[in-house]
């Protein structure tokens, strides 16, 4: 057990990870993903419309918002009328990049997945729990599309790979895998890895906030972090079936 660990777990071990579907009742795609104590309520709807730039393309696309609720944190946060901050706007901007990623869009048609994901609790891994709720909650829009005939293609076609994320840090030299909120301040090395369930990587975001991190660690920590999320996939794979 490590004394950075707040709940007993092993350095390698995630926190408990559970996925809720149709949790809002008149929508097939949505979900509740809960990280231990970070819980966010994804959900994907379908518009009968693209963005301008897509206009030409006679495919679809899709389009990811994040933000969290006043009392999701122990300190009230004001709600904002100008759209989403700029810590929310770049985690936005991630989560579209991650689905975006495994979606083709050539075979749904002039249609538009919007992703929305809600913090209401909030204890670390927010970005990383809103992308692997995201895609279970694409999943579920998707084979609703497809068994009411709205989208002429197989969910193979359409939705073609499974993508999770994880937060993982470095302290005192050893790697951890999935940070709640104390741990991740204390770490000297903040990382979040975004993958792709036939082993692909997505996205890598690393900062070392304390002490520089080195290549042999950065090598554990990918390793570790593909094998957490091997596991993460079983369990959207679950979710869905």
């Amino acid at each position: 057990m490590s004394s950075l660990r707040t709940d007993g777990r092993q350095a390698n071990e995630a926190r408990e990870i559970s996925f809720q579907t149709h949790y809002i009742k008149h929508h097939p795609g949505s979900v509740l993903v809960s990280f231990g104590d970070t819980k966010v309520l994804c959900a994907c709807t379908v518009e009968k419309r693209v963005p301008p730039f897509r206009l030409d393309s006679g495919g679809g696309w899709l389009t990811a918002s994040y933000d969290m609720l006043p009392a999701a944190t122990h300190d009230r946060r004001r709600r904002s009328n100008k759209g989403p901050d700029g810590r929310a706007t770049e985690i936005q901007r991630l989560i579209g990049r991650a689905l975006r990623n495994v979606v083709n869009f050539d075979v749904m048609g002039q249609k538009t997945f919007h992703v929305d994901c809600d913090v209401i609790q909030a204890d670390g891994g927010t970005r990383t729990a809103a992308i692997t709720g995201g895609w279970v909650a694409l999943a579920l829009a998707a084979r609703d599309q497809i068994a009411k005939g709205k989208m002429k293609c197989t969910f193979e076609q359409l939705v073609h790979t499974q993508v999770a994320a994880l937060s993982l840090g470095i302290h005192s030299g050893s790697v951890y895998s999935d940070l709640c909120y104390k741990e991740d301040v204390a770490v000297d090395t903040d990382f979040n890895l975004v993958g792709r369930s036939d082993g692909a990587l997505i996205e890598l975001q690393g900062t070392a906030e304390g002490e520089a991190m080195t290549r042999e660690q950065i090598n554990v920590l990918l390793d570790q972090g593909q094998s957490n999320l091997n596991s993460i996939f079983d369990l959207q794979r679950q979710a869905i079936a």
